[in-house]
């Protein structure tokens, strides 16, 4: 099957042999989905780094935060409480956990293609809320010069939405989880709407409902409401199973027109494009019926998570679309697009 992306021949750009671990005792499993955004006249990657110990025979162990440090969480394989049916959610006497830590690092590049960590402060984990690491980050570019930077705050208590602002990428304004599980995949729109932000999001349907996309207003970034079902799982076609945002929608001639990424129920995720009218974000004008990526490069078939191609965040130079996104849940690519071919297809 072929599809609308041009992918980078220098894929995968980034990969865990590349990076260091941040936490002791513990190694880089995989990159994951980053947030994207231009800033002193380079391309910056937000990445999702996660680590886990190296595994002893007999045993699984993953990091969590605890106190304020990371603590190492090992159970033998042998033990009847461990169910670890999902490799990456082991359960214990009844307590779900991750296999991996995630944090979020910086790299960036003066030519958008050759990345090096930034060596700026990363992004970790706070609270009880974060204790289970902090996930997917997208940034929003705003015309006041701020970013807001929404991602999936992880821990016992499941997945919820939080919400950072920094001006410098050294200090953040933080307004801890806006949205409380089960939610993930948000993303701000880079401009008001009527003197109101808006973003995506994804509430989990637990027998009643299931993933879809929403969308939510603000007229303060803390307190979101209006909350309006957007876009549903589609059976039989390739987002059947289920949806979610990729990074903030791009405003053009034709209205709000966002990627997003869709799985199958053989849990392959491919992306596509929504198109909102210009003046009112809840209406849907236009949707992909066929995927304008899907994954076939040998590295977004295997890996970590296998048939996997997931975005976070984009570069827009005129009707260039420059699309980062993490591949088989392992490495770090890009790709390019023309928004108007994009457009034309929904």
């Amino acid at each position: 099957m072929t599809d609308l992306a041009q992918r980078n021949p220098l894929n995968p750009l980034i990969t865990p042999s590349q990076v260091n671990s941040y936490h002791p005792n513990t190694e880089v499993e995989c990159l994951l989905n980053p947030g994207v955004f231009q800033f002193q006249e380079m391309t910056w990657l937000v990445v999702r780094v996660a680590e886990r110990p190296e595994q002893k025979e007999g045993e699984i162990s993953f990091p969590i935060i605890k106190n304020g440090s990371v603590e190492i969480v090992s159970f033998g394989l042998d033990d009847p409480l461990l169910d670890v049916s999902d490799p990456r959610e082991p359960r214990y006497n009844g307590v779900t956990y991750l296999s991996t830590l995630s944090h979020l690092r910086l790299f960036n590049s003066e030519d958008g293609v050759h990345f090096k960590d930034a060596g700026w402060p990363n992004l970790f984990g706070k609270g009880d809320l974060e204790s289970y690491g902090i996930e997917d980050c997208r940034v929003a570019s705003m015309e006041d010069g701020s970013f807001l930077l929404t991602y999936t705050a992880t821990s016992e208590n499941g997945y919820g939405v939080g919400l950072r602002r920094t001006y410098d990428w050294k200090t953040h304004e933080e307004f801890g989880m806006i949205l409380p599980p089960a939610n993930k995949d948000c993303a701000i729109f880079e401009k008001k709407i009527k003197g109101e932000y808006f973003c995506f999001h994804r509430p989990s349907g637990v027998g009643l409902g299931g993933h879809y996309i929403w969308l939510a207003s603000s007229p303060d970034l803390s307190h979101w409401g209006n909350h309006r079902c957007l876009a549903k799982t589609r059976e039989g076609m390739w987002d059947c199973s289920r949806i979610g945002a990729g990074a903030a929608p791009i405003k053009t001639e034709r209205g709000w027109m966002a990627i997003y990424h869709g799985a199958d129920h053989q849990n392959r995720y491919c992306l596509g494009a929504i198109l909102l009218d210009k003046n009112n974000p809840s209406k849907v004008v236009g949707r992909s019926k066929k995927p304008i990526m899907v994954p076939t490069a040998d590295y977004e078939k295997e890996g970590f998570f296998g048939n996997v191609v997931f975005t976070n965040g984009h570069i827009v130079k005129d009707d260039q679309l420059i699309l980062y996104y993490g591949a088989s849940d392992s490495v770090i690519c890009s790709a390019e697009f023309s928004i108007s071919e994009i457009l034309k297809t929904l």
